[in-house]
């Protein structure tokens, strides 16, 4: 009797491991809603990670993170962050603009951290950058706002133009502030401007292929995740065919011709860096929208030699970093 009593004593013992991690909580969940898949965006989801860290998260160690990507197919948003709010994650980060529409349109309960490179207020995100209110918080590196200043850098460096292109994603609900923004400031340099959409691997050949047959003496390249994550597409096509084109901080960096703008994966740090502190208790109504304000220009002179093109002195002396 006492034998068995004893046996029953050791398997209960060895049970008590077991209900310990039974009853240990659940790590904290982080719902990723992204325009596109993480191997094109792989600065930037580093970045993200590296926020995180400095916020004192690891994912596999002090939470999890459940990736949500649409592939670049804009229509697939709302679902996907639908997911998320039926999986109850506990923040969502949602990167980029079309992302945080949608899932702001999914929940207010669920906290949400975004990061866009459009005006959150213009855009309906948001009623107050130093107030958001509701459940949604995050970072704006307003590189959407310096499109008619990218106009312009791109007028000095080909004077002769008389016409310029500007490349947007139809997706992008911002594409059409784009448009004005840069018809705008188009219509007061006496350019002719040309706007062309792409938000696929084939209409961005089938937009080169135009841009050759029209003779635009430049192109200016919109703020967007899809384009992002086709940077050496793009650099590669620009090259090719000899057009002169600006976009993002990383384009000259990747071999493009001249870029003008923040830090994406600055950016994307800070919306990580916000989303632990969310983790960790933070109300997003309390955390005021981070603005990215710091702005270089990044002229490439391996691809102006490439291109035939002189950069003018009036454009190297404003450069924060030359690539020789």
């Amino acid at each position: 009797m006492k034998r068995r009593t004893f046996i029953a004593g050791l398997g209960s013992a060895a049970a008590w491991p077991l209900a310990t991690r039974a009853q240990q909580p659940a790590l904290p969940v982080i719902g990723v809603l992204n325009a596109i898949s993480s191997a094109g965006y792989a600065r930037e989801v580093a970045a993200f990670r590296q926020g995180l860290n400095e916020s004192g998260y690891v994912e596999g160690r002090n939470v999890v993170i459940e990736n949500r990507s649409a592939e670049g197919q804009y229509g697939r948003l709302p679902s996907l962050a639908a997911d998320l709010v039926r999986r109850q994650v506990t923040v969502i980060a949602a990167l980029g603009a079309p992302p945080a529409l949608a899932a702001k349109s999914a929940t207010t309960a669920i906290p949400i951290v975004f990061e866009v490179g459009v005006d959150p207020v213009e855009i309906g995100l948001i009623t107050s950058l130093s107030r958001p209110g509701g459940n949604i918080t995050g970072v704006s590196n307003l590189n959407l706002e310096l499109m008619p200043k990218k106009l312009q850098l791109l007028h000095e460096l080909v004077p002769a133009a008389t016409k310029i292109a500007v490349l947007v994603n139809p997706g992008n609900p911002n594409s059409a502030i784009v448009l004005k923004e840069t018809q705008t400031a188009a219509h007061a340099l006496g350019i002719e401007l040309d706007g062309l959409r792409a938000s696929s691997e084939r209409e961005i050949d089938e937009v080169f292929a135009s841009l050759v047959q029209s003779r635009a003496g430049g192109l200016v390249i919109a703020p967007d995740p899809f384009f992002i994550s086709r940077m050496d597409k793009l650099v590669a096509l620009t090259v090719r065919h000899a057009i002169p084109t600006v976009h993002n901080r990383e384009f000259a960096a990747a071999g493009g011709l001249i870029s003008y703008g923040g830090s994406v994966p600055d950016a994307y740090r800070l919306a990580g860096v916000y989303t632990g502190r969310v983790l960790a208790g933070a109300k997003p109504a309390d955390l005021p929208v981070q603005q990215s304000t710091r702005v270089e220009l990044v002229i490439n002179l391996k691809t102006a030699k490439a291109l035939d093109i002189t950069i003018p002195t009036s454009l190297l002396v404003r450069a924060d970093e030359v690539i020789e």
